[in-house]
Order: C-alpha cells, then structure tokens, then sequence
C-alpha cells in the first residue's frame, strides 16, 4: 500500500470528505454573510464589530478559517502532486515539490495565525 505522508488525511477519500464538508461550512459562511448584509442594509462599523464580537460569531469565523486553510492546503497538495512535479517538472522534482509544499504550510500556518488573531482579538 502507498502511503501519502504530506496529504492532509490518511487517505484520498478522507481527503475528498474533508474538501466536501470544509466546501458547505466555506458555502454557509458566505450565505449567512450575504443574508445578514442584506437582512442590515446601510451597516456601519459599530453594528459589524457588534456581529463579530459575538461568541457564536468567533465560533463561525474560527471554524471557517480553518475550513479555508484545510480545504486550500489539499488543493494546493493536489495541484503540486499532480501537475507541478508530475506534468511540468517529471517525476524525479520530490525535492523541488517539497520546497513548494513547506513553502505553502508556512504561508497556510502564518495566515491561520494572523486569522486567529483578529478573530479572538475584536
């Protein structure tokens, strides 16, 4: 049995699951954005921070930062495996691949941070 060990999951359907359901937490994010905004026509910054200030919110904006990051990270994966070292640079690139991959973890862990922080700091 091959083993992926810089895929996100165990296996190629646990990463297919976690793109599915990080893919409906990003889409209800959106909508209820989207519906709240047009539910609070004409909001300003004290009634947005409100929203936000809201444990239930920090919550949503955690859990959906993190669904970004999981839901990027595969598909960045995906594109590096299948078309950067296979398709454009052959097979043998491992060693420019995994420059590519630590590049892009330190990116996904720098913005999760970054995230975390305006989230839990409002």
């Amino acid at each position: 049995m091959v083993r992926a060990v810089t895929s996100f999951g165990r296996s190629g359907l646990s990463d297919w699951l976690v793109q599915r359901v990080s893919g409906v937490i990003i889409a209800a994010y959106f909508f209820f954005i989207v519906g709240w905004l047009v539910a609070n026509p004409g909001v300003d910054f004290a009634t947005w921070q409100a929203l936000h200030q809201l444990t239930c919110m920090k919550i949503f904006n955690t859990v959906t930062l993190l669904s970004v990051v999981a839901h990027a990270w595969i598909g960045i994966w995906a594109v590096l495996t299948d078309y950067v070292t296979v398709r454009l640079l052959g097979p043998k690139a491992t060693a420019l691949r995994l420059v590519f991959e630590i590049a892009a973890i330190g990116l996904l862990v720098v913005y999760t941070l970054w995230g975390l922080a305006i989230v839990w700091g409002v």
